[in-house]
């Protein structure tokens, strides 16, 4: 624990611990389709820049 005048300020954990605490913090589909806030911001990737398999051919 680190303080500024007998405050506290800051924590410092090991980079495996606070990567691990940011992938827990991040909402899950379910909180996001959920929420108040508009969605319109939230980052959808683009559709149709894949390829696509060829259909199977049964003879």
């Amino acid at each position: 624990m680190i303080t500024r005048r007998g405050v506290e300020a800051a924590v410092l954990v090991p980079v495996d611990e606070w990567r691990r605490l940011q992938a827990a913090a991040k909402p899950s589909l379910k909180q996001l389709l959920l929420c108040d806030e508009a969605r319109a911001d939230m980052a959808v990737p683009q559709r149709g820049q894949l390829r696509r398999r060829a259909p199977l051919a049964f003879d």
